[in-house]
Parts: C-alpha cells; structure tokens; sequence
C-alpha cells in the first residue's frame, strides 16, 4: 500500500503558497486533555480555511477501539468515520500554515506517515512542528511550561533546543520525526504537560500556553481567547483538590517545586520566533540581513 493510495489531494487554483509550515496535532497518546489538537485547530480555524486533502481512515484503524459514529441530520443517518484532514489558513502579510488535525492510527505507521510527508512536500511545508500534550507532575495553579526538541542541528543551536533523548515506546508523532530527520525535513516537537492528577480533565491554560508559543515560533497571529475556560475550568479543578485533603498537599507541594524553577525550559517565544524565521529564509536562500536588505 503506497500513500498516494490513501490520500485525497488537490490544491485546485490556489497558487504557491507563502511560506508555509505544517503543523500536526492527533487524538490519542500525545495529546493529553485534547490540547495538543485545540492548538493546531487555532491556526486554522478562520471562515476561510480551506481542507485540502484527507487521509482514507479505512486501513489505518481497528475500529472496536476507535469506533465510528451515528448522526441524524433531516432523518438521513449517516456514519462519521475518524478523520484526518489537512486543512489550509492563507494569511494576509503572514506565513500560510497547514494544519493535520486527525487521530493517531493504529495500523500501517509506516504509510501514514509517507502520506502526510507527501503533503507536506507537495504543498512546499518549509517545516514541520509537532504538537503534543503528556500529563506531568505540575500544578494546575501555574501556566505550564512549553518544552521541545529538534533533531535539526542548526535549529537546535538557534533555539535552544536539546536533541531529542527520549527512548522507549512512542507514538506516531514520534515516528514522523524520525523519518522527517532521515529525510533532512526541517522538524520541531513542541509539547505542554498537564498535570496528571487532572485525570484528562481539560486544561485550557495549557492550551493557551502552546498557543502562545506556536504563535510567536510562527510569526502568524491568532484570534483565540480562553479566558472564560481557564477561569472556569480553574474553579472545576480547585473543587476537586479542595475535597481531597492528600491532594491538596501533594498541589501544595508541586507549587512550591514549580516556584523554585527560575529559568524556563527553552527561550521567550520570541526569541524562538525571530530565530526560526532567520533559519527558514537561509534555508530558502532568501539571503537576507538582520536589517532585512539583500
């Protein structure tokens, strides 16, 4: 099975795209309280995004644990299968960015990996970032801190970023890196925790966190505002350790471990963002100076 067999491709007279980033967000292991994939959907979320291409869930899923679903709309039922859609967003004076909004697959990695590098190739993606969100031992009374890696050695150095040293069992977003480096694919990993006595509550601070993060990376800005779910949600989660007495002193604690942390993981996010900027224009072979002259 070849990828060009499960995809469902076409650009139609859209043109060249500007500058374009791909970034991947999947239901499932890696994306903790769903806000992996609540990032990636805020960067295509405008009226005029536009899907342009899907994966064919068929091959790819063991549907008696990822199961389709039954809608009735006027009468007519029709079942809605697991989707994987690469959805466009062109911005006006900003880089166009390509979201893969979908579930991770259960079967033949191999191929659905080869699909989504295809459309990455075929829509020109001068880079692909990862976004993905694992419960860790932080407190929900803090925003939590954006982490990543890099196996590109110039970004690593331009970012701050470590080469990724994880070893064990992974998920897909973890394979399409790999092949991503062995291609020579300009790649980043970008990821939030969310504290894990939650119990895959969702957690919209972190959400905002990534957003944040990916927005100033990108130099494309976004409209989302969460205020209203992070306060109401920060009610859902303080109820829950107020009416735990072991709870509340183990949150205590993890306050008091997070304060002690004076320097963040990686740099401001605008640091991140002029430099991953400069990174793709000498990729391209824009040639350009700080003072922007060629």
């Amino acid at each position: 099975m070849q990828a060009t067999d499960v995809l469902s491709f076409g650009m139609g007279e859209m043109g060249a795209l500007d500058r374009p980033v791909l970034l991947v967000g999947l239901e499932g292991w890696f994306d903790v309280a769903g806000a992996a994939t609540q990032a990636v959907s805020a960067f295509v979320a405008a009226e005029h995004a536009v899907v342009v291409g899907t994966i064919d869930p068929d091959p790819f899923y063991d549907f008696t644990q990822q199961r389709p679903h039954v809608t009735i709309d006027d009468e007519i039922r029709e079942i809605v299968w697991p989707a994987n859609d690469f959805v466009l967003q062109r911005n006006a004076d900003d880089r166009d960015v390509v979201g893969l909004i979908g579930v991770e697959p259960h079967l033949n990695w191999t191929t659905y990996v080869d699909a989504v590098i295809t459309v990455a190739a075929a829509l020109g993606c001068e880079a692909v970032v990862t976004v993905g969100s694992a419960a860790e031992a932080l407190p929900h009374t803090r925003t939590p801190p954006v982490t990543g890696s890099t196996s590109t050695p110039d970004l690593a150095t331009r970012l701050g970023l470590a080469a990724p040293s994880y070893q064990g069992v992974t998920g897909v977003a973890g394979v399409l890196n790999a092949v991503l480096e062995s291609r020579g694919i300009p790649t980043i990993s970008l990821r939030v925790g969310i504290p894990h006595y939650l119990m895959n509550a969702e957690h919209p601070m972190a959400v905002a966190a990534l957003v944040r993060h990916l927005s100033h990376v990108l130099d494309v800005p976004t409209s989302l505002d969460l205020t209203s779910q992070i306060s109401s949600w920060r009610e859902v989660h303080d109820e829950l350790v107020s009416n735990d007495d072991q709870l509340r002193m183990y949150v205590r604690m993890l306050e008091a471990e997070f304060d002690r942390r004076a320097e963040a993981s990686i740099p401001t996010a605008d640091d991140l963002g002029h430099q991953f900027e400069q990174f793709l224009d000498e990729q391209r072979g824009d040639g350009r100076d700080d003072s922007g002259d060629t």
